[in-house]
C-alpha cells in the first residue's frame, strides 16, 4: 500500500505510546449533576484520549472530529492552525530541532496521526469516525487514515454544503463545501460497522398514497418495463378499460405472464383510475425497508450551514464575540449521529470547540428517547468552560432535559519524576489502571471487591494500596484469598512472603511503581 512520509514522521509516529498518563480531575462546581456519564474534559486533547483509555478503550460507538483545516489565517482568535503556542511547544518537545524546518502540512501531520491512534484504540469493533475537513489537508488526512485505520475501512468521503450562496470575493472558484471523512473501525468483519438508515423525510413519504384504499396501506408505482430484452416477457397486456398495452419498443416487461397474472390476483398492478393507463408495479410502504439509505451529498437545506451554525451559537451567547469562524450546525452533527449510533451508545468529540457535538446528542435523545451520551475535549481554557460547557449548560436549562454532566480537568502525570506514582492518585484510578494494562481491557468501577480488582482468563488480579509505606504483601493478606486453583497476581509496595510460600498460593508478587506498566 502506497504510504504519505514528512518531515517528523518516524518521531511521531508511535508517540501515542509515549505520551504520559494523566489522572482526570473532576471539577464539581462546573458540572450538572452527580456521577453523570457525560464528559467534557479539560486539555490537550493528545493527553486526554490516553487518560481515558482505561475506561473507554474500545467502547466508543461514533466519532465525530472537527480538527485544524491548517487554512493558515494568522488572524483568528481561535486559531484554525498548527502555529498556535501550544502545538509549538509540543512539536517542539515531540519532533526536536526539525520542527524549525518543518512546513504546516508537516506540523499538521505530526499534531494528528498520533490522535488518530489513540482515536482508533478508543473506537468499538462495531464503530466509525467522522472527520470534516476541507482541501487544504483533505488528500493528506485520507493518507493517514488509511494508515492507520487501513485502506479496506475506508467508507466515503461525504460533501457537506456549508454555504448556499456564492462568496463574491473568491479569487477562483467560491468554496461552498467541506469534506466528512467516514472510516470504519472494522467494515469487513461480520460483527463490524453497520450504517443506519435514515428516517423517511415527509416529502419522502408523501410520494405513497392510497387511491384504491388498498387494505395494506399507502403504496408508490414503479414501471413495469425494463429495457433488458428478454422475448419470453415480451407479451401484450390488457388493461380493465379493454385497451391492449405492449412494452415500449426494445423493451420487455420485468415479469413473465403468469407472474403478472398473479399480482394482478393480488391487487398488486395498478392501471390508473379509470383503468386505462400503462400498467405499473404497487410498492407498499408496509414492505419497503424502513428508512432511506445515505447519500453521500449532505445539502444545507437537509443538514444546515454555517450561519446556522453561527445563529444557533448567537441564541444562546447573544452577547458575547465568539471565538469560531466555521462552526457546525446540529443537524448536521445529528445526521453523523442517526448513522451511526444506537440509542445507547458513547459519542467522542476531541475536538469539542463551541459544543455541538453535545448539543446533538442531547437532541436526537431526546427525540428518540434514546440513553447516548458523550465526551468532549477541549484544548483552550477560556473555551472548554465559557463556550463548551456553557453551552451544554444553557441547553439543559433552556429544553429541560433530564441530563448532566462531569466537567474534568487534567490532573498531575499517573507516574511522577521519578517514577513514584502521584500521591492524588486514587486506589480506584490506580486499579483500572492497572487492569486495563495486564488485560488491555476496561475495569467497571462496579467490579472492584476490596482488593480485588478484576479477573482475565485463569487470572485474578488484586492491589494493596491505601496509603503510603503501607501497601505490604504479608502472610494474612494470602490467607484471606480464595482457595483455588485460579492464578493471582498482587500488586503492593512490598512482599514479606518468601518465594516458596507465593509459589504455593498460586500467587506472584508486582512491585509498586517499578512493575506497574507504562502504557
Amino acid at each position: 500500500m502506497p504510504s504519505i512520509t514528512w518531515i517528523g514522521k518516524d518521531q511521531i509516529v508511535n508517540h501515542d505510546k509515549e505520551v504520559p498518563f494523566r489522572l482526570l480531575k473532576k471539577i464539581p462546581s462546573a458540572s450538572i449533576g452527580k456521577r453523570s456519564k457525560n464528559l467534557i474534559i479539560e486539555g490537550d486533547n493528545l493527553e486526554a484520549l490516553k487518560a481515558l483509555m482505561p475506561y473507554y478503550q474500545g467502547k466508543i460507538k461514533c466519532i465525530y472530529i472537527d480538527p485544524p483545516y491548517n487554512t493558515g489565517k494568522e488572524k483568528w482568535v481561535y486559531n484554525d492552525n498548527v502555529n498556535a503556542p501550544k502545538i509549538k511547544q509540543w512539536l517542539g518537545k515531540v519532533v526536536g530541532s526539525e520542527a524549525e524546518d518543518l512546513c504546516r502540512h508537516d506540523k499538521w501531520l505530526c499534531m494528528m496521526y498520533p490522535r488518530l491512534n489513540l482515536l482508533k484504540q478508543l473506537l468499538s469493533k462495531d464503530g466509525a469516525i467522522f472527520v470534516s475537513i476541507d482541501d487544504n489537508e483533505q488528500h493528506h488526512l485520507r493518507c493517514i487514515m488509511d494508515e492507520i485505520f487501513g485502506p479496506e475501512n475506508f467508507v466515503t468521503n461525504v460533501i457537506w454544503q456549508k454555504k448556499f450562496s456564492p462568496q463574491s470575493d473568491a479569487k477562483y472558484f467560491s468554496d461552498n463545501h467541506d469534506f466528512i471523512l467516514v472510516y470504519a473501525k472494522n467494515k469487513t468483519n461480520g460483527q463490524g460497522w453497520v450504517r443506519n438508515l435514515l428516517p423517511r423525510t415527509e416529502k419522502m413519504l408523501k410520494r405513497y398514497k392510497n387511491p384504491d384504499n388498498d387494505p395494506r396501506g399507502p403504496w408508490m408505482s414503479g414501471g413495469l418495463d425494463v429495457k433488458t430484452y428478454n422475448a419470453k416477457y415480451d407479451y401484450p397486456i390488457k388493461a380493465p378499460s379493454g385497451r391492449v398495452v405492449k412494452p415500449p419498443r426494445g423493451a420487455c416487461w420485468r415479469v413473465s405472464k403468469k407472474r403478472f397474472e398473479e399480482l394482478v390476483k393480488d391487487n398488486r398492478i395498478w392501471f390508473g383510475e379509470k383503468g386505462n393507463n400503462v400498467p405499473r408495479l404497487k410498492r407498499f410502504l408496509s414492505e419497503v425497508q424502513k428508512g432511506s439509505v445515505p447519500v453521500t451529498i449532505w445539502l444545507h437545506q437537509e443538514v444546515g450551514h454555517n450561519q446556522e451554525a453561527k445563529q444557533e451559537l448567537k441564541k444562546l451567547f447573544p452577547d458575547e464575540k465568539f471565538p469560531f469562524q466555521t462552526p457546525k450546525p446540529v443537524r448536521l452533527i445529528k445526521r453523523v449521529l442517526q448513522i451511526a449510533t444506537n440509542k445507547d451508545g458513547i459519542v467522542l468529540d476531541s475536538f469539542a470547540g463551541s459544543g455541538t457535538t453535545g448539543h446533538a446528542v442531547l437532541e436526537i435523545n431526546k427525540k428518540d428517547k434514546g440513553n447516548r451520551k458523550f465526551i468532549l475535549i477541549e484544548l483552550e481554557k477560556n473555551i472548554a468552560d465559557k463556550f463548551t460547557a456553557e453551552r451544554i449548560r444553557q441547553v439543559i436549562k433552556n429544553e429541560d432535559f433530564n441530563e448532566g454532566f462531569e466537567f474534568c480537568r487534567l490532573d498531575e502525570p499517573l507516574f511522577d519524576e521519578l517514577g513514584h506514582i502521584n500521591e492524588s492518585c486514587t486506589f480506584t484510578q490506580l486499579a483500572q489502571y492497572i487492569y486495563f494494562t495486564e488485560t488491555q481491557s476496561n475495569l467497571e468501577e462496579k467490579d472492584i471487591k476490596g482488593n480485588y480488582i478484576g479477573s482475565s482468563g485463569i487470572t485474578d488480579y488484586y492491589l494493596i494500596f491505601t496509603k503510603k509505606g503501607a501497601n505490604i504483601l504479608n502472610k494474612a493478606f494470602l490467607k484471606k484469598l480464595p482457595k483455588d486453583n485460579r492464578k493471582k497476581v498482587i500488586y503492593a509496595d512490598k512482599c514479606l512472603v518468601d518465594d516458596e510460600t507465593l509459589e504455593e498460593h498460586g500467587t506472584q508478587f508486582k512491585q509498586i511503581p517499578y512493575e506497574v506498566k507504562v502504557y
